[in-house]
Order: structure tokens, then C-alpha cells, then sequence
């Protein structure tokens, strides 16, 4: 088991409640913050986020819904890598991969914003469910990787779950089509544990009132996401607590994850809530050993903890567990170069391995 730093993120319930609470005396602690590192190199100050983009592909969801795809490399390229993002975020989490991973022989990248995130549209409240984005990422598969290619899925958080709903739902392709899986701070189930780092017997008085809160905060959707704009500022700093253990992370890449988290609506947090809490996956496990598979997790993670990732590693015996002890839930962001790694490596081992094996 590879060990590395360590980081944190928590729920973005908690920076949405930071703006929905109203909290305007914070007005300019984000500038004290920042202020305090302006002495320090920020290599991140100039990264592009947010504005590198593929070539767009409409592809439309089971149920009609219009999902936001977006390519990079040969269409005919013999190994597709689809990256699936995380609940609240967009396709922009995958920012470094995308960056770093472009232009790879042989290899085609798919991005996509999961329903309801980013620039695909806005499910109804039905289909916010983790079997839905598993079904939403078969479609993009069905339109992105050639019926001969083969498959390396990469998922952060949200984004794995809807990993493990496919080989629920099509096991079949596991082995055949999908020849490897890469699955960065995400869980099988048993979510309703997490306590967002508070003791554990006030985390068991709240747990059960987040959902009636959310669903007030959402039904109140225009007003919230109004104060949330307002309380920016009080965002950040709640976002930099939670999101990094490390003091000197770059405000940049604070930043970054504090916008896409606050251009995510309240009642699209509200919506999938309850279905990130009911997920329970670890029947499909069984189907991900039919493939290499690598699991990356964070020490801090407050949302899903490390222990989620260790047992998913202890169900597949053969899965590289990569355990970054001072690292939190954003793992492509906090340490974008061990994600990177991890999916080269995993490519490699797949392209090592005869077709027939995946065939």
C-alpha cells in the first residue's frame, strides 16, 4: 500500500449552509486569508480552470435528459478513459488529468457532467438517484468508445458509485469492453457512519436532520443560492477548512473548488442527498475483480473516509490501494500528480495485458 501527505474536504451542504445562513459579517476574511499567503509562491495562480474543453458531444439519457459530453484525442483510438465527477461538481474536477493525460498515444479522454451538474440539464427529482447516473453512464460508453475499444473508467466520489451502479446493471461489460477501473474517495455504502470529523454521538443527532434541511434549503432554491453569493466570501474560508489539511494550499485551486460547489443549485443538493446516503453498492464489487482496479483515498476525508476505500481494496485482492494520509475528498485537486499516476499506471498495466483477456 502506497502512502503519501494528507488533505480534507466536507459536504457541500456545509458551504451552502455557510451562504444560506446569511452570514455577511464574514465580508473580507477571505481577503485576511489570502492576504496571509500573498508572500508565498502560488504555482497554481495561473492555471486555466474551468476553460479547457473537448470537443462537445450531444448524447441524450434514457429518460430524454441532455448530458454534457466533451472528447479529446482520436475518435478510433483502441483505449477510452471516461472520468466521472463527484456529487455537487462538474467535469472541471478532472482538471489536471485532462491536462496532463491529453495528447497520450493511442488513448481517446471523455469528460461528462453528471444530471443536474454543470452544462447537462436538470433531472427530475425521480431520476436523482445513483442507479440513474449509473444508467446515464452507460449511455455515454454506448456513445463514446468504439465497439472493439476498450474501457478504463475513472470516478472521484459520486462518480465511482455511478461506476459501481453500471457493473450492477451490465456486468457484462466488465472484462469484455470495461478493462479497468480507477475509483479516487468514493464508497460501496454505509455512508449514514460519516460524521464530517464531529464526535461521533452529535454527528448521530444531526445525521438524521440534514435531509429535512436540505429539502427546506431547497424548496427556498432562488433565495438560498442569492445568499449564497452573498457569503462568498465566508465560503471560501469554510471551503479551504474543510476541503485542505494542508496551510499552504494554493487560494487558486480554494477558489476553484469553492465556485463550482456554489454554481451547483441548493436543490440539485437536495435532490441527490438522500440517494448518496441510501447508496449501497458492495454486491457489484465481485464484477470490478474481473478487471484491475485501483483505489485511491484520503486519510482526512471527511465525507467519505479512508475506511470506505479499504474496504473496497479488501473485497479485490488484486487492487492497488493508494492511502494519502494528509489528504482529504478532492483528491484530483489536492494531489492531481498521485491521481495522475495512478491512471497512467493502470493504462499501462491494460495495455500490458493480451486484448483476449478483455475481449
Amino acid at each position: 500500500m502506497n502512502s503519501g501527505h494528507r488533505r480534507r474536504i466536507g459536504i457541500a451542504g456545509a458551504v451552502a449552509g455557510v451562504g444560506a445562513a446569511g452570514v455577511g459579517a464574514a465580508v473580507g476574511a477571505r481577503h485576511l486569508l489570502v492576504g496571509r499567503v500573498r508572500l508565498r509562491p502560488d504555482p497554481d495562480r495561473g492555471e486555466p480552470f474551468g476553460r479547457l474543453r473537448g470537443r462537445p458531444l450531444a448524447i441524450t439519457a434514457d429518460d430524454g435528459l441532455p448530458l454534457h459530453v466533451e472528447t479529446e484525442g482520436p475518435d478510433d483510438a483502441p483505449l477510452t478513459i471516461v472520468f466521472c465527477h463527484g456529487y455537487t461538481l462538474t467535469q472541471h474536477t478532472w482538471h489536471y488529468q485532462r491536462r496532463d493525460l491529453a495528447g497520450v498515444p493511442g488513448v481517446r479522454l471523455v469528460f461528462w457532467d453528471q444530471r443536474s451538474h454543470g452544462r447537462s440539464g436538470r433531472s427530475d427529482l425521480a431520476n436523482a438517484t445513483i442507479d440513474q447516473t449509473g444508467a446515464d453512464l452507460y449511455t455515454v460508453l454506448r456513445a463514446t468508445v468504439p465497439r472493439r475499444g476498450r474501457v478504463v473508467l475513472v470516478g472521484h466520489s459520486m462518480g465511482g458509485m455511478s461506476i459501481l451502479a453500471l457493473a450492477e446493471r451490465h456486468p457484462e461489460l466488465f472484462g469484455r469492453q470495461v478493462a479497468g477501473v480507477v475509483l479516487v474517495n468514493t464508497s460501496a455504502g454505509d455512508l449514514r457512519e460519516m460524521t464530517l470529523g464531529l464526535p461521533l454521538v452529535l454527528a448521530k443527532v444531526l445525521r438524521p436532520l440534514a435531509p429535512g434541511a436540505l429539502r427546506g434549503l431547497g424548496r427556498r432554491a432562488a433565495l438560498v443560492d442569492r445568499a449564497r453569493g452573498l457569503g462568498a466570501d465566508l465560503a471560501f474560508v469554510v471551503t479551504r477548512r474543510m476541503a485542505f489539511a494542508d496551510k499552504h494550499v494554493s487560494p487558486t485551486v480554494v477558489d476553484f473548488l469553492e465556485q463550482m460547489i456554489r454554481a451547483c443549485p441548493i436543490d440539485v443538493i437536495a435532490e441527490f442527498y438522500p440517494a448518496l446516503m441510501a447508496h449501497d453498492k458492495a454486491d457489484a464489487l465481485p464484477v470490478l475483480a474481473k478487471v484491475p482496479v485501483a483505489v485511491l483515498t484520503g486519510g482526512q476525508d471527511r465525507l467519505t473516509p479512508a475506511v470506505h476505500g479499504r474496504r473496497i481494496a479488501q473485497a479485490l485482492p488484486d487492487a492497488e490501494l493508494t492511502e494519502i494520509e494528509m489528504a482529504g475528498h478532492v483528491l484530483p485537486l489536492e494531489y492531481p500528480g498521485v491521481v495522475t499516476g495512478a491512471v497512467r499506471r493502470l493504462v499501462e498495466r491494460v495495455r500490458a495485458e493480451p486484448k483476449e483477456k478483455s475481449a
